[in-house]
Parts: C-alpha cells; sequence; structure tokens
C-alpha cells in the first residue's frame, strides 16, 4: 500500500471514532476554560498580592494554566490512536493490509501528531487571547517579548505530549497500563499554575514575557546596566532590585545606586 494510502486510511480510523473526536475536544473545552477562570481570579486577587508576588506576576504563563489538566486529554489521545486497534484485535487487520510495520505506525503516528499540533496551536492561541482579556489591564501582548514563542510553545508542548503517549502506547500495546503510566507521571511534573517558573528566578519583572522592558536606572535605548537588573513592581510606583538581598526603593531613587549598595549585596 503507498504511504498516502496509509495516512488517507489512519485519518479515516481518527475522525470515525467518536473517542478519539472527544477527547481532543476535551482538551481544548478543560485548557481554554480553566485559563480563562484562573485568568479571571488573579485579576481579581492581584491587588491582594505581596511585593514578591507581583514581582513573580506572569500574565502569559496564568493563561497558560489549563493545559495542566488538557494534558490529560492529550495523553488520552494518544494513547487511543495506537492502543485500540491492540484492544480490539483490529491490529490484525491493519497489518494484513499494511504489512511493514514502519509504514503503518510511522503513518498513524504522522496523522495523530499532525491533528494534536494543530489542535494545540488553536487551543493555545485561544487560551492567551481569552486569558489576557480576562486579566484587563495587566494582560500581555502577543507583540511584547517572549510572547509569541511562548503561545506557540503550548501548542508544540501539548503535540508532543500527544507524540509521547503515543510511542509508550506502542511499546505497551495496553490503554490501562500506558495510561496508568503516564497519567500519574504527567500529572504530578507538570507546574502548578502559581508556580513560578526556574528559568524566571532571579529575573525582573520588566524582563519577562509580556513586560515591557523597564528602563529606569538603563542606558539609552533600553538596555538595562549590566550591574543593576531592576524590576518594575506595577501600582507600587517603586523598583525592585532583584540582586540577591537587594530592596525596593522609590521610582525617583532608582537612579541612584552608591558603591556601599552594591558592596552589601
Amino acid at each position: 500500500m503507498a504511504t498516502t494510502q496509509v495516512l488517507r486510511s489512519e485519518w479515516t480510523k481518527i475522525r470515525s471514532v467518536a473517542s478519539t473526536v472527544w477527547t481532543l475536544s476535551l482538551a481544548v473545552v478543560v485548557t481554554v476554560a480553566l485559563g480563562v477562570l484562573i485568568s479571571l481570579l488573579s485579576r481579581h486577587e492581584y491587588d491582594n498580592l505581596d511585593r514578591d508576588d507581583r514581582l513573580s506576576f506572569d500574565p502569559t504563563f496564568i493563561s497558560f494554566a489549563g493545559m495542566s489538566l488538557g494534558q490529560l486529554a492529550m495523553i488520552v489521545f494518544g494513547v487511543l490512536v495506537v492502543s485500540n486497534e491492540y484492544s480490539t484485535g483490529m491490529i490484525r487487520t491493519s497489518l494484513a493490509a499494511v504489512p511493514q510495520r514502519a509504514t503503518f505506525l510511522g503513518g498513524k503516528i504522522a496523522v495523530a501528531t499532525g491533528l494534536a499540533l494543530l489542535v494545540g496551536l488553536v487551543t493555545s492561541f485561544i487560551a492567551f487571547f481569552l486569558g489576557q482579556a480576562m486579566l484587563g489591564e495587566y494582560k500581555a501582548h502577543l507583540g511584547d517579548e517572549g510572547v509569541l514563542r511562548a503561545v506557540i510553545g503550548g501548542g508544540l508542548y501539548m503535540a508532543l505530549i500527544a507524540l509521547l503517549s503515543m510511542g509508550v502506547a506502542a511499546m505497551l500495546r495496553s490503554p490501562m497500563l500506558s495510561l496508568g503510566i503516564l497519567m500519574p507521571f504527567l500529572f504530578l511534573v507538570s507546574p502548578h499554575p502559581r508556580q513560578r517558573p526556574r528559568h524566571q528566578e532571579g529575573r525582573p519583572l520588566s524582563a519577562r514575557p509580556g513586560r515591557q522592558q523597564d528602563h529606569a536606572g538603563g542606558h539609552p535605548g533600553g538596555q538595562r546596566h549590566p550591574l543593576r537588573p531592576l524590576g518594575r513592581a506595577r501600582d507600587h510606583g517603586a523598583v525592585g532590585d532583584c540582586r540577591p538581598g537587594g530592596r525596593f526603593r522609590p521610582a525617583e531613587e532608582a537612579g541612584r545606586v552608591s558603591a556601599a549598595d552594591f558592596a552589601r549585596s
């Protein structure tokens, strides 16, 4: 059987099985709905945050909070795409039609991964725009530094989750065993919506995706002083020194740092 025929047959299998359609739809709904809810709650709770939480406030990350549960539906999709044929016995018919096992599995994974990538990207963009709409004045814009990359990365993440699930299901050939391994593992290791990403530790708020660069105390053209990474605390009129042991200063004092300040840090 030609490769195009294999791809066409796998596409027919995926769209004709109700379970795969429902799991993809559930991934979209859960990711978007939970992201909108957490974004709305974050907007109302912003005034109650302390200064450290305001510095770590990341509107882009908050809008993707629903992926922690939406990825579970994507796991189910990846597992069912591969293991359904093993559990029902249809694998014998499929291998009789396509004796080349590599061509068969390659076509199945290619079609399912492409579909998961498309759904993941659409979900990521919808979750971002609706989440930012809920955040109101604290929102990020798609053109801000690092935001577009984060949104595209969210779609890629969901596609890779589905690809990983298909690989595990192809090895174990059992839907229950595959889900029993993948669900607890990925759910436990995925970041909590309120958890601060490790790659942002020690970075000022203005240097994170979705935040404009703070020019206070920096060089002309938006370049910050290499020894003074400063971040802006919204609504406080203060500039936070993010060096170890740094403190908050009024904005008018941000440009005046003495040698003793550097010695204390």
